[in-house]
């Protein structure tokens, strides 16, 4: 890969790992309510994750940002931040009520605001193929009408 290139895989890699890190947290959001709606609002977002980052990792290989022998997107473990906010979950799970919904619902619009933030970061960029752009811009849509919706069921707790 050419030198000019290398900031753009590095933030690429980085955003699929934040993706994941998502991804888990919505898992892990799933799994500790019993709230129906919300288990299955979360359930459909970490879905979602999923496909946005097998979608992007396709098109990275496509493009030769990453090849088929890297790490595949479904072998990433995501982000050390990832990793303590989930375990930050699951602790928190453990020693509070079923009124930590609300807890929840407050750390899905902190991720989500994280990922707008990293998308446009991205986004930025004047190098980005077109179509990842395209890729990018759909999924950034996605994640604001997300925030969009996890606020307006904030309100209604």
């Amino acid at each position: 890969m050419e030198k000019k290139t290398e900031p753009l895989n590095t933030k690429l890699e980085y955003l699929l790992e934040k993706i994941h890190d998502s991804e888990q947290g919505f898992e892990k959001a799933a799994e500790h309510t019993e709230h129906v709606f919300l288990k299955s609002y979360f359930e459909k977002k970490s879905k979602e994750r999923y496909d946005f980052g097998n979608e992007l990792n396709n098109e990275f290989i496509m493009s030769g940002i990453q090849n088929e022998n890297s790490s595949a997107y479904t072998e990433n473990t995501g982000t050390i931040a990832g990793t303590v906010r989930q375990t930050w979950m699951d602790l928190k799970a453990l020693f509070s009520s079923n009124s930590d919904q609300s807890s929840m619902l407050e750390a899905a619009i902190i991720g989500e605001k994280a990922a707008l933030a990293d998308y446009n970061d991205i986004l930025n960029q004047s190098s980005l193929p077109l179509r990842i752009r395209s890729i990018l811009l759909k999924q950034k849509e996605a994640i604001e009408n997300d925030l969009k919706t996890i606020k307006k069921i904030e309100d209604l707790k």
